[in-house]
């Protein structure tokens, strides 16, 4: 039994220097656990409201008191003092104190972290780490990462208009290696950027943020540093975009507003993307290609490129089995990228990945733009099995901190631990059974 005693939530600051919560709850066994809930940028409409003050004294609005409020004044009334022999029970109950579709009443935040705290409480109740409390198999899967070195977009204040280029070492042996593959390719990136005159600022997510000729040369940017740094582009480090289509759609259009001024219909924006995956190859993962109102748009990038790469649905599905389960029926996409706070409560989280596993899509877990060091993802994706994570760049502690606990996770686990690799892109079949 986890009979919740105490729960407690704090305002803090996210990366951005943004106010977000924290919430710690302590079980009748003493056993505590805490979570900090991050927050995003780009973002799709449809996610889980997150409650903001909208006092422009404090924070400029963005003031999180009114979620900390409702951890302390709506829920822990609630929820101490009961007994909750499963998460889904706990999650259950936060779902139906909310009562909205979007969980717009207690704010998405104030939910997320009353669910997280109480999964790391219990697996300290259990003497193990998440992952394993979590788990449901004893072959764990260590994920492929995604890093986030060149930023555009939202993510950075640039002329470039996608969001994020990523390099996914595929080739690497295991977890351990495949980081310092992309730490050594993100120092020669570095170089070139420096070399050409470039700006080696970063963006939110830890990547460079220079001021391009076009989006197409921060391709070109990314192959050069991958082959200066001694691998080979496509077999051992692939290459994943995001550009964040829904960013940059006006009616009906995708508008180059950042760079060109070009404007180009869904079918010329297929096109683009057709056009770049011949020319370059290394290109194994496309993320928010399309807008998230695009759906016709989505059906035929499906149809075209579906069997080629991976396609990454973000905005469109927003962790939501209902939405997701309406892109499946109209074969919109075959992966789907997983947030915890577009949702709001692990328990969703799972069955979304559940669905995403029993009809065939890859699932990639993702942070957001405004992070905290809150490790939680890097022991989601290894108790799923998902094969793959994205959580920016190989800079920046609060990214930093994701993979230093996947490194730890796998030299603990040792033999029981397979690095995905290469396989990330058809792990479906073997993320664990709920």
């Amino acid at each position: 039994m986890s009979k919740i005693t105490q729960l407690e939530a704090l305002e803090i600051l996210d990366s951005r220097g943004n106010p977000t919560i924290q919430v710690a709850a302590t079980l009748e066994s003493g056993a505590a656990g805490v979570a900090k809930i991050p927050s995003g940028a780009s973002t799709g409409k449809r996610e889980a409201v997150e409650l903001r003050d909208g006092d422009k004294k404090r924070y400029n609005g963005k003031g999180v008191l009114k979620a900390v409020a409702n951890v302390r004044e709506v829920i822990a009334p609630k929820v101490k003092g009961r007994d909750y022999t499963e998460q889904s029970a706990l999650d259950k109950v936060l779902i139906e104190l909310d009562g909205t579709p979007n969980k717009g009443k207690l704010g998405a935040n104030a939910i997320l972290g009353v669910s997280l705290a109480f999964a790391h409480a219990t697996a300290r109740e259990r003497g193990m780490p998440l992952y394993r409390h979590l788990a449901k198999r004893e072959e764990y899967v260590v994920p492929l990462p995604q890093l986030n070195v060149l930023n555009g977009g939202k993510h950075a204040d640039n002329n470039v208009d996608f969001q994020e280029f990523m390099i996914a070492p595929v080739g690497a042996p295991s977890f351990a290696e495949a980081v310092r593959a992309a730490a050594e390719t993100f120092q020669a990136l570095k170089g070139l950027l420096h070399k050409a005159g470039y700006s080696t600022s970063i963006g939110d997510e830890g990547g460079f943020a220079p001021e391009l000729r076009s989006n197409e040369e921060a391709m070109e940017l990314l192959l050069s540093a991958i082959e200066k740094a001694g691998y080979k582009a496509g077999s051992e480090i692939a290459i994943h975009l995001d550009p964040a289509a829904s960013e940059f759609f006006e009616d009906g259009a995708y508008v180059f507003r950042k760079s060109s001024g070009e404007r180009k219909t869904p079918d010329e924006m297929i096109a683009l993307w057709a056009d770049w995956i011949r020319k370059y190859p290394a290109i194994l993962s496309l993320e928010d290609g399309l807008a998230e109102d695009d759906w016709s748009g989505w059906q035929k990038l499906t149809a075209q490129l579906g069997k080629k790469i991976q396609l990454v649905g973000d905005d469109i599905f927003v962790t939501n089995t209902s939405i997701f389960g309406e892109g499946i029926a109209k074969q919109v996409a075959n992966s789907i990228l997983i947030k915890l706070n577009q949702i709001g409560t692990l328990t969703e989280t799972l069955a979304c990945m559940d669905l995403a596993r029993e009809n065939g899509y890859t699932s990639v877990v993702s942070h957001r733009s405004g992070e905290t060091d809150d490790t939680t993802i890097a022991d989601l994706v290894v108790a799923t099995g998902a094969g793959q994570i994205k959580t920016g760049s190989v800079c920046r502690g609060e990214r930093v901190a994701k993979y230093n606990r996947l490194i730890e996770i796998e030299r603990e686990l040792g033999s029981h631990a397979v690095y995905a690799g290469r396989s990330a892109y058809e792990r479906r079949a073997v993320a664990h059974t709920r």
